[in-house]
Formats: C-alpha cells, structure tokens, sequence
C-alpha cells in the first residue's frame, strides 16, 4: 500500500501543480491587461456642422451675435435680431441668401445707402441698376471703376469672376473675387446690386 500511498500523494501534488499554475497564470494574464493602456475615445468638438454663429448689426431691433441652425437664410437671421427697424433700406439684403458661419450681416439704413451712392464718384446716378446703384452683372469695367477704390485691375477682377462663376446670385460673392476683403465689401454692400 506504500506505492499507492506514494501515488497518490504524486497525483495530488500534481494536481495542486495544476491548480497553482492555472491561478498563476490567470493572475499574469490579468497584470498584463491591466497593464495595456485603455482606449481613449476623442471628444467631440462642436463644428460647423452643429449650426451657425452670425454677427446681425445695423437697422435692426436687436443688434447682437446669433447662433443659428444650419441652412438658415438672411431671413432667419433678421428675425432672431427682432426684425429690421423702419429706417432699414427696402430690398438692401437678399432675404433668401443661405448664411455662412462666421459672417457679419450688416443691415444698412436708406440715409446710409443714399448717402453711400452719393459718395461713389459719379453721384448717385453713375449705375447700371435700380436706384443708382452699379449692378454687378450689368456694369461694364468703366462703371465698375467708378466704385470706391475700384481700380482697372479690381473691376476686372470682379468681371472675370462673373464671366467665370456665371452671374452673381449674392452681394457677399464679392468676397470671392481676389482683391476684395471683408473691409472692402462692406464699403460695396450699398453701392451695388445684383
């Protein structure tokens, strides 16, 4: 009986083994998990994407920076600034125009936009559009230079980007044409028309 007793004092310890090696060996497994760095998921940042910021200055009621859904017009806008006020020139601004994020939109008043008319070499009557005002898609190089700082290099430029891009639909387009910045622009806004 002594060689059974060895035995199984001999399968008993290799069992122990066994489960000593299992528990050993699900211990190591976990330290090195434990040990990997965890995933770390971005976090999300707000984008365009998730809306507009427009800045509504001018004849309006409520002045202000706004924030807007995405594919709001210049409509929404004037509503969020309660509306224009009474003095605001009558079909200035485009009301249908898609906004874009980050743009000023500036509401001028009637005074403000005769007053700018007159102001462009040539008086108030040197345009090709309605009321004074030189139309974008009209004007020839000649009527385009007699816009503040619209020189023979600008007027073309501005020529060759509607030959180019086709008739401009938007007073804002101006600020693609190279040349004209957002200083610019605001100058044009009230002198010019589609």
């Amino acid at each position: 009986m002594a060689g059974t007793d060895a035995r199984w004092r001999l399968g008993a310890g290799a069992a122990v083994l066994l489960v000593l090696g299992a528990v050993a060996g699900g211990v190591a497994q976990r330290m090195v998990a434990d040990a990997q760095p965890a995933a770390v998921l971005p976090t999300p940042v707000a984008t365009a994407a998730s809306g507009l910021v427009v800045d509504v200055q001018g004849a309006v009621a409520e002045p202000g920076v706004y924030r807007l859904a995405q594919g709001s017009r210049v409509l929404d806008a004037l509503a969020r600034a309660g509306g224009t006020t009474d003095a605001a020139a009558p079909g200035a601004l485009n009301l249908a125009r898609a906004l874009v994020d980050g743009e000023q939109l500036l509401v001028p008043t009637e005074e403000e936009q005769a007053a700018a008319a007159e102001a462009a070499p040539g008086g108030a009557g040197a345009g090709t559009g309605m009321g004074g005002l030189v139309s974008l898609n009209r004007a020839d190089q000649a009527t385009l230079e007699t816009l503040p700082r619209v020189g023979p290099s600008l007027a073309g430029a501005i020529i060759a980007h509607r030959d180019e891009h086709g008739p401009f639909t938007d007073l804002a387009q101006l600020d693609d044409v190279p040349g004209i910045g957002p200083a610019l622009l605001a100058t044009l806004t009230p002198l010019v028309t589609l």
